[in-house]
């Protein structure tokens, strides 16, 4: 690491600009293509890298490296004459500002990110202007490309957007920049905005996977309910965008809904992302996958039927790489005045109340029932106010404290539990309950099919379990877990259904069209994996809703 730094100090321009594109290729075209240059985008993903590397190690060699980048954007970017007043293609460094202040409480960070939320679409026609001002001074070849602002979220100013719009990733950085800036500075039209944004991706566009992005024209969202199974996008970065996103609102307000997504992103549609190998990965997180029509159809030749070991375009690897040892930090939320306890992952926070420290350890434990053992040891006399998320999900709560079943107060999906002495023993046991999920009926895609969820997470067939021709398959009876040890996937929670197969009878011989029957089918049990398990075996079909008897006609 520390070379990599000594070859950015090295690149780095002495008015601080770091972009080495364009010092080598096109100095000429700084900062003057930023519809696609990603120039501030890149030096926002170096601030969260220095962020994070000073925290594990103490050093602030990177963070100086990024400061001296932010004082050429400063100086730069801006409503004075002579500086560019307009933001960067994709968004990124607006979160990163709010980051970097958060982590040295300097106040020009958070101004500087208000500035890019605020000044994107205030003028729809700026990536255009620069474009034409770059052709009048020479200093671009080519054709001019076409600027959708729709793609860039530049349409119209943040605060006007209550619908997720555009490429998906570019949407939900710049959501949570716009929830941490809004919490920072207590604006609440800020905050509003995010809020209506996100309601409209969880409420009618979010696949039930927690992915997002119905097409791969953009990689972005369509319109409302529009979710087909096999076209979409679903980008591993866009998950993790939403879980992102999500948390930055737990932050604003106590509601479990929030968590839930987190939750619902993370342990299907994030992990999803990456081989048990952790040397594969999706770029796309498809839902239903036929390797002969990703091999055949042009329009779905991005949905891969297997995870390939890198790509051209490599966000998504260190993004998750990134992601997945920062999992205890989703674990929980420390506020002012309470603690929320939002997954149940092993894990440990540190805090500290009225000066002292206090941690608070949870292990959780499935079988056929969960269980979560929580203790709490804190040096203050003060009480600490803990609230533990009770997913949807858990049927039959159980919540002992200190060896007494406790009935104790709940509020917005949390239950609360004060601790009055310096430690506190609390067990939480449930019932993982195994639900059958339908879709909204405007979702066309999901019309008749269901899709099964245990716990947290949401299961698939695959043609490894259940042989070719998925969609002839529907379920008809009940469903059961069994703990299963496969030699490529562990030790998995399987779900066995019962169910029927539709038989090719004789009458289809030579035919392509008839005139309808009452379709042939026999018994057949189907095996569900979790989908996050799905692709890791050899190469087949893959589904995640299912034909339901009951709701055909």
């Amino acid at each position: 690491m520390e070379e990599t730094i000594e070859l950015l100090e090295a690149a780095q321009d002495d008015d601080g600009y770091l972009s080495t594109y364009y010092q080598i290729d096109a100095p000429h075209l700084k900062f003057r293509r930023l519809f696609e240059s990603h120039e501030l985008y890149c030096i926002g993903h170096l601030i969260e890298a220095a962020i994070a590397y000073k925290e594990a190690t103490g050093s602030g060699r990177l963070l100086q490296i990024a400061d001296k980048a932010i004082d050429c954007i400063e100086a730069r970017f801006g409503k004075s004459e002579g500086k560019i007043d307009g933001s960067d293609g994709h968004q990124e460094i607006e979160l990163a500002l709010v980051r970097l202040y958060e982590s040295t409480g300097n106040r020009k960070y958070l101004d500087l990110s208000s500035y890019f939320l605020e000044v994107r679409g205030q003028n729809p026609h700026f990536f255009a202007e620069q474009l034409e001002e770059n052709d009048r001074l020479g200093l671009q070849q080519g054709p001019k490309p076409v600027i959708n602002t729709v793609y860039h979220q530049a349409h119209k100013p943040v605060i006007e957007q209550d619908s997720a719009r555009g490429h998906a990733v570019r949407l939900v950085y710049m959501a949570q920049a716009m929830a941490g800036a809004g919490r920072h500075k207590q604006d609440e039209k800020l905050i509003g905005a995010a809020k209506k944004i996100w309601e409209n991706i969880v409420q009618k566009r979010m696949y039930i996977t927690g992915g997002i992005g119905s097409t791969v024209r953009g990689e972005a969202f369509t319109y409302d309910y529009d979710l087909p199974n096999d076209l979409m996008y679903c980008e591993t970065c866009a998950a993790i965008g939403l879980l992102n996103f999500s948390n930055e609102l737990l932050k604003t307000e106590t509601d479990s809904q929030y968590a839930d997504i987190m939750e619902r992103t993370l342990y299907n549609s994030i992990i999803s992302g990456m081989a048990l190998d952790g040397k594969h990965f999706f770029y796309v997180n498809p839902l239903e996958v036929d390797p002969q029509a990703s091999a055949e159809n042009p329009d779905k030749s991005h949905v891969k039927a297997t995870r390939p070991s890198w790509f051209g375009c490599a966000c998504c690897p260190p993004n998750l790489a990134r992601t997945l040892p920062a999992v205890g930090g989703y674990a929980f939320t420390q506020k002012e005045d309470e603690v929320l306890l939002n997954l149940f992952i092993d894990s440990e926070l540190a805090g500290e109340q009225a000066g002292e420290p206090y941690t608070i350890r949870q292990k959780h434990t499935v079988s056929e029932t969960g269980q979560t053992v929580i203790a709490v040891e804190k040096a203050s006399s003060e009480q600490l106010r803990l609230g533990i998320r009770i997913p949807y999900w858990a049927e039959n709560p159980v919540l002992v404290v200190d060896g007494q079943e406790t009935v104790a107060e709940s509020s917005n999906g949390y239950t609360y539990v004060t601790v009055i002495s310096d430690s506190m023993a609390i067990e939480l046991t449930y019932t993982i309950a195994i639900n059958e999920i339908e879709a909204h009926p405007l979702v066309k895609a999901d019309k008749g099919k269901v899709a099964l969820q245990r716990g947290p997470f949401i299961y698939c067939l695959e043609e490894q379990d259940n042989g070719i021709q998925l969609h002839l398959l529907a379920l008809t009876g009940s469903v059961r877990p069994r703990f299963r040890s496969d030699k490529l996937l562990g030790d998995s929670v399987f779900l066995e259904a019962e169910g029927e197969l539709q038989v090719m009878e004789d009458g289809w011989q030579g035919k392509l069209y008839r005139v309808h029957q009452k379709p042939q089918t026999i018994p057949k049990m189907l095996t569900f994996i979790p989908y996050y398990n799905w692709g890791n075996r050899s190469l087949g079909e893959m589904q995640v809703w299912v034909d339901k008897e009951d709701t055909h006609v």
